[in-house]
């Protein structure tokens, strides 16, 4: 009989970030994203940048991760990165400089590796702003009125 629920766990190298129950887990995959359900087979995949989701019952719990490693087996979804943050811990306003900092950085970039760096930054701070925002923080130049 397959289990009806799962265990996720997010791990980084500062701190067990999340150790709970869940009925869905949405991981950022380096290709895109993978759902898990309960009875998943093995897997291990690497991870991208962007919003990790555990949903359970009617509460979904959103998180930015950085990368890093996702193992599943017997119904756990073990996540392993190297920067994990609660949505509600994200602060829009250093997101934002961040993506500023980037943008200014690929102008003055030279040479196509430089480039690169400055656009996957941007991309990062993109994705942390937008967990903030589905959690519900304004965001700087958001209109949520």
């Amino acid at each position: 009989m397959a289990a009806r629920s799962l265990q996720c766990v997010i791990v980084s190298p500062e701190r067990a970030l999340f150790d709970e129950p869940a009925d869905f887990v949405v991981v950022p995959m380096f290709d895109g994203e993978l759902g898990v359900l309960p009875g998943r087979a093995p897997l291990i995949g690497r991870l991208g940048f962007g919003e990790l989701r555990v949903k359970l019952g009617a509460t979904v719990r959103r998180f930015f991760v950085d990368g890093g490693f996702v193992q599943i087996r017997n119904n756990v979804v073990t996540v392993l990165t190297s920067r994990a943050m609660k949505a509600e811990e994200i602060k829009p306003e250093a997101a934002q400089h961040a993506l500023t900092e980037a943008q200014a950085g690929q102008r003055k970039a030279t040479g196509p590796e430089a480039q690169e760096k400055q656009l996957r930054a941007q991309e990062k701070a993109r994705a942390q702003l937008r967990v903030a925002e589905h959690a519900g923080a304004p965001t700087p130049g958001g209109d949520h009125a």
